[in-house]
């Protein structure tokens, strides 16, 4: 059993016809991703490899299956290209795009929460299943198949301590990338209780990072729900205050959103947090 992505559900692909967008596309192909489409608005007709191109996301959907979408759109059409995949009853939305005006994703995520859609991101690395396929961007050569489930608001840290996972035999079940923003769709929380359901996932690592109060928020759901180990771990530590470390999402203003005021919380909740890639092996094979 597999969260939110499988290798049998079909993905559109929209912004197909771009740089990042048919550079991807040929990778996730490459990995197993049954991409059935591609949509970019005036470009119908064409044909990345064997996946035909359509004007729109209702044309695609008139030839093929699909139940999710992957975004590469420039920031200022993104919000409508969301609005789009929605409005023909997509289910899962990864958002790649980084940049969106935080009044546009509001936009499309309240109406997410409308039509019952699940939208990963934005600037996300998407979603990864070991052997099965990948919605996103994340380097299927650091990962391999098993039972510890990863989700982080980091792309880069994702790959550093998910290639620490692997080279000391530790597995994945999924991995996702909730997206780096201020503004995101599903949250840690939300995730944190699909890994508590799947059966296959027996561990979770959470990957925090300075600002806003979303490790805090995952650390009270922990201490509630979720019954299996997880292990944190929280960048940014040595992060002065009131300066953007990275991207958006991480900025942090007194102690609010600090390295610190996390750690604290996660600690309160006897939830191990790893001061390095390293110590989330040691600590989550000792919890397994």
């Amino acid at each position: 059993m597999t969260i939110l992505v499988n290798k049998d559900m079909g993905v559109i692909v929209q912004g197909i016809t771009g740089r990042q967008g048919s550079f991807h596309t040929k990778l996730m192909l490459e990995y197993g991703t049954k991409v059935v489409a591609g949509v970019t608005p005036g470009g119908g007709g064409q044909k990345l490899g064997n996946v035909p191109v359509y004007n729109s996301v209702r044309e695609a959907l008139e030839d093929h299956e699909a139940q999710a979408s992957i975004l590469f759109v420039p920031a200022p059409n993104a919000k409508q290209a969301v609005l789009e995949a929605m409005e023909n009853m997509l289910g899962l939305i990864v958002v790649i795009t980084e940049h969106i005006p935080i009044h546009d994703v509001l936009e499309f995520r309240e109406q997410a929460k409308i039509c019952g859609a699940r939208i990963v991101g934005p600037n996300t690395p998407g979603i990864m299943v070991p052997t099965q396929c990948k919605v996103g961007i994340m380097p299927p050569q650091i990962f391999t198949h098993g039972k510890v489930g990863v989700v982080s608001r980091s792309g880069t840290l994702t790959y550093e301590i998910v290639y620490s996972l692997t080279k000391n035999g530790l597995g994945q079940s999924t991995c996702v990338g909730i997206g780096g923003d201020p503004v995101i769709g599903m949250s840690f929380i939300d995730i944190l209780g699909m890994f508590e359901r799947d059966p296959e996932t027996e561990g979770i690592v959470l990957i925090g990072e300075i600002g806003g109060t979303a490790e805090e928020e995952a650390a009270e759901f922990i201490g509630r729900e979720v019954t299996k180990p997880v292990v944190a771990f929280v960048a940014g530590q040595t992060a002065p205050l009131g300066k953007r470390m990275g991207h958006a999402g991480a900025i942090i203003e007194g102690e609010r959103g600090s390295a610190k005021s996390k750690i604290e919380v996660f600690r309160g909740f006897n939830i191990p947090v790893a001061k390095t890639p390293i110590e989330v092996v040691e600590n989550i094979r000792s919890l397994l």
